[in-house]
């Protein structure tokens, strides 16, 4: 169907079906002609990928991508949606719907069902309610995924691509860089939704690394470290990690020490090789202590 980001064209096929916007669903359809195509085709598809979009709405980015890869699987979790994906996306016929929670549905079993032997990509203007959880079940269950394109919220975009060692990075920006190379591509304004939310939009890109950017032995622990090292930001993160995971100090200490990390530093100066650092050194210690 044309005309998917016009407001009248919007408009008329959701009152044919009587639809009503959900905002526990966090439902705003994009109305700016100009940000689909942009972002289908920075996404980096090529004609033989696959490619998951997570919240297709009406199906505005849904067409472009299916206009640039092999086959788009589009998980919608609002069944209210299903008719007029039906209708807006009757001539593409190698996207599949799926009426699924995203967060629920088996990724790994969906992508060798449905992309066998093809480049995967995920490509989607996500809720901004589920952007973390979201990206972070991408990354954490190692999907075979090359890239990950997704509309968020502005701030949420630029903490998601803060690089670890700057003021506006936290636990999730070294989370996304261990997993990926991340990179804002471009914003969006708040006036290009319908309805138009109360904050501006960014789409990012993460580039999936085949291996995670620095070795840690126990991924567990080197997560539990980082989270505890922001869990009370305007402390040291000596002080942070002491009270985070119930470690002397004389331990944390040292193992700053060992890692070249001044005591006085906060949590967002440590680099993403200095978490490494400090979490293999505390790691060592706790295993040490236990033998």
């Amino acid at each position: 169907m044309s005309k998917l980001s016009d407001i009248t064209t919007i408009r008329e096929v959701l009152q044919r079906h009587g639809f009503q916007f959900s905002k526990s669903l966090g439902q705003n359809f994009l109305i700016n002609p100009s940000v689909c195509p942009r972002m289908a085709e920075e996404s980096g598809l090529r004609e033989e990928s696959g490619v998951i979009e997570v919240g297709p709405g009406i199906g505005v980015l849904t067409c472009e991508l299916a206009q640039r890869a092999c086959k788009v699987v589009a998980i919608e979790l609002d069944r209210r949606l299903l008719p007029v994906l039906h209708e807006t996306l009757e001539e593409y016929h190698n996207v599949t719907i799926i009426n699924e929670d995203v967060l629920k549905v088996d990724l790994k079993a969906l992508i060798q069902r449905e992309f066998p032997g093809m480049p995967v990509s995920v490509c989607a203007n996500l809720p901004y309610y589920i952007t973390s959880p979201v990206i972070m079940r991408l990354l954490e269950e190692r999907l075979p995924v090359d890239s990950i394109t997704v509309m968020v919220q502005k701030e949420a975009a630029d903490r998601l691509c803060a690089q670890p060692g700057k003021r506006e990075s936290g636990a999730i920006s070294v989370a996304v860089r261990y997993y990926a190379q991340p990179e804002i591509l471009f914003k969006v304004s708040r006036g290009s939704f319908l309805p138009a939310p109360n904050v501006d939009s960014a789409v990012i890109r993460l580039h999936v690394r085949k291996q995670p950017a620095v070795s840690v032995e126990n991924e567990r622990f080197f997560f539990s470290v980082v989270k505890a090292a922001f869990g009370q930001r305007r402390k040291t993160v000596a002080n942070s990690l002491c009270a985070g995971l119930s470690i002397p100090k004389e331990v944390v200490g040292q193992a700053l020490k060992q890692a070249d990390v001044p005591a006085t530093a906060r949590a967002e100066q440590l680099t993403l090789e200095q978490f490494a650092a400090v979490s293999r050194e505390l790691d060592g210690a706790q295993t040490s202590k236990t033998l």
